[in-house]
């Protein structure tokens, strides 16, 4: 290619072409979790020959779901049937079980639609409308006279159209939503309708939902039935006519290459921070939050483990299990940010496209101005993620800073219905601190201290002085007074003596509460600051690309393109299908042991459930969010359930890559499979066999 003509090439695609031939950074990085109110068009014709006209864009945006505040989901039926899954309906449908009755053991079916049963407080969304209102924002901001008075005037601007929809013919009565994307370079208006009067259909036993368990968590292949079908009724308690607006379902699903859609609300991705704060992610933030979440994990999973085969420990043992569940999923993708952030190459993609942006951006110092605050933060990453009074450090701990704010609402003044409230939290906590869970997340939170405190930092030793950390919990849980209930109703009848109390306990909140509040005090300082330069960078992003590029997730409908795709791992090729086969294979391996295990209804499987799909890869980008979103073909029909990602997804908190990222769904076909040969669920059978 001659000089000539590559002068003709736009920027913006002369990145593209050099990028991909050095296989290194992409625009892409950014993701492709697109909005509906600027749907990529342009893209789908020329990625798969799509003709895709608004008419498509509104029946799947209607067809799909935000399922409560934590999940996605989709109408598959033309009487309201929800798809969702299992890990987003477990801590909803305990309240609906009768007596005797245990869903994670025995899994649930209503046999007819007056079974099907109420969930008090749980309901749906459905974005009926949506309009990008960013020209209607800027004509109120145009005249600010510096960033502090921008901020004000898009406030009201804000509320201003916020009044005028609620009165707009096609708005009335939508619940709106006004969304920011590009830190300010973009802004949306939404509007949902809600459904509140859902019911229960169908949810396999927790043995299906959470097959695997975390070991299999954020992996693939993969064997597991994340599955749970839900009902929306109308006002006058009859199921919900939404015959113009449901995936109709496929059990064939998707062939291998085939593109396919997810339709969902991701969470939140964190995309367009710049190389200094990745800097922090990858040295502090994030390799703490693993660490905290870990040893956690370990403890809970030592005490599970004590008591699973004690059968009058079986509720305890259940309710542990599903607490583990959420730390595990946590910090197995907080684990996997953390290793992300830490390779090279992916980590090199985000330096070459800042700089690129910087090479476009005339000169600008908003990259720099950020990596000053950093130089400021870093050495108090340490003290904003450990000395936090989080509940999962435990109640010796978390007291510390109960203590320190009661006396400084005695000191102040304050209000006595305050300090009792304060004083019951403090009395509550005092009773278990010799408990031996409690004197176990106090020494695990002292080593983490101990193991991550910033260098030159003597927090800590000023609170052990010359003792170890056992040897110093000993000793303060033996000379404290705050073990005593005398001594502690003695403590909070003498107010006017508390602030010159030598405690031991209190010495050490003195010491940990006041380091803390130096650290978070110089985040907040810079808070207002990063977050104007973050516009800013945002916004020079967003100068260079325009809207050919989404803006980070914000829990809000999105659609994801991909195709159906295997991708290599440990050595050979991972299947784009997974079948029955192999969920029958892990649990003969692994000898029916949790989380491995199989219920009995599951033990003499037809040999047609055997060969159906289970689960399925695609290319699409997802994050945490999109949990129940449906996966969709051209045609519109729901060939699959998303509920996971593979291991290599993880650092997508941060960046798309598209070689190694694949989505893992359940395959319609082996939902299918599941309701036909084991729960015998012929109603349901019916309805979705389109």
């Amino acid at each position: 290619m001659t000089k000539k003509y590559l002068l003709l090439i736009p920027a913006f695609c002369l990145f593209i072409f050099n990028m991909q031939a050095q296989k290194k950074a992409s625009p892409y990085d950014f993701g492709k979790m697109w909005t509906f109110e600027n749907p990529p068009k342009d893209w789908l014709k020329s990625t798969y020959n799509m003709d895709v006209k608004d008419e498509w864009f509104d029946f799947v945006r209607k067809s799909s779901l935000r399922f409560a505040s934590w999940c996605s989901a989709s109408f598959i039926s033309e009487n309201g049937l929800i798809m969702t899954n299992h890990h987003c309906s477990r801590d909803v449908v305990g309240a609906l079980q009768k007596e005797g009755e245990n869903f994670d053991k025995q899994g649930f079916y209503a046999t007819t639609l007056a079974d099907e049963r109420k969930a008090d407080g749980l309901y749906v969304e459905q974005m009926i409308k949506a309009e990008d209102i960013t020209k209607l924002v800027q004509a109120k901001t145009k005249n600010a006279k510096d960033d502090a008075d921008e901020v004000i005037l898009r406030k009201a601007a804000l509320e201003e159209i916020e009044k005028t929809y609620a009165e707009k013919e096609g708005w009335k009565g939508l619940r709106l939503q006004l969304v920011t994307f590009y830190s300010g370079g973009k802004f949306s208006i939404y509007g949902y309708k809600r459904f509140s009067d859902i019911r229960l259909v169908w949810i396999p036993e927790l043995d299906l939902g959470f097959f695997g368990g975390d070991p299999d968590n954020f992996t693939y292949p993969r064997y597991n039935l994340d599955v749970t079908f839900w009902r929306a009724y109308d006002e006058n308690g009859t199921p919900l006519n939404t015959s113009e607006n449901y995936l109709k379902f496929n059990k064939n699903g998707a062939a291998e290459g085939e593109p396919v859609f997810v339709v969902g609300n991701p969470g939140r991705t964190e995309r367009y921070r710049t190389v200094a704060q990745l800097s922090y992610d990858r040295d502090y933030r994030y390799p703490f939050q693993y660490k905290f979440l870990k040893n956690r994990n370990d403890m809970m999973m030592r005490k599970y483990n004590s008591i699973k085969n004690d059968p009058a420990k079986e509720f305890e043992a259940q309710e542990l299990l599903n607490e583990i569940a959420g730390v595990a999923n946590s910090m197995k993708a907080f684990g996997g940010i953390a290793k992300g952030l830490k390779d090279p190459e992916l980590f090199n993609r985000k330096v070459e496209v800042e700089n690129y942006i910087r090479s476009k951006s005339g000169g600008v110092t908003y990259w720099d101005d950020m990596a000053k605050h950093y130089e400021v933060l870093n050495p108090n990453g340490w003290v904003v993620s450990h000395l936090s009074p989080n509940g999962l450090r435990g109640n010796i701990y978390t007291v510390m800073h109960d203590l320190v704010a009661y006396r400084e609402l005695v000191k102040s003044g304050g209000a006595q219905d305050k300090k009792d409230k304060l004083k019951g939290t403090i009395t509550e906590k005092l009773k278990t601190i010799n408990n031996p869970e409690q004197v176990e997340l106090f020494t695990i939170w002292l080593n983490e201290v101990r193991e991550d405190a910033y260098t030159g930092d003597m927090t800590l030793q000023k609170v052990l002085g010359k003792r170890n950390i056992n040897e110093y919990v000993k000793w303060l849980l033996k000379e404290t007074k705050f073990t005593e209930d005398k001594k502690v109703a003695k403590f909070f009848e003498k107010e006017e003596k508390m602030e010159k109390d030598d405690d031991p306990l209190l010495e050490a909140a003195d010491l940990f509460v006041t380091r803390f509040k130096e650290g978070s005090k110089l985040f907040q300082a810079s808070a207002q600051a990063r977050q104007a330069l973050e516009a800013k960078i945002a916004n020079q992003a967003f100068k260079v690309y325009g809207d050919k590029l989404p803006p980070d997730a914000t829990f809000t409908l999105r659609i994801s393109d991909g195709t159906i795709k295997n991708y290599d791992y440990n050595g050979t090729t991972a299947p784009v299908i997974t079948t029955y086969f192999g969920l029958y294979d892990r649990y003969y391996s692994y000898k029916g042991e949790f989380p491995w295990a199989l219920p009995e209804r599951w033990m003499d499987p037809p040999l047609d459930l055997l060969k159906a799909p289970l689960n399925t890869i695609s290319t699409n980008d997802i994050i945490g969010g999109n949990s129940g979103s449906p996966l969709i073909n051209k045609d519109r029909q729901a060939v699959g359930l998303i509920f996971d990602g593979n291991i290599e997804s993880l650092p997508g908190n941060f960046i798309f890559d598209e070689a190694l990222n694949r989505t893992v769904s359940v395959h319609a076909g082996g939902i299918f499979a599941a309701l036909k040969y084991i729960y015998k669920a012929d109603r349901i059978v019916k309805e979705i066999d389109n």
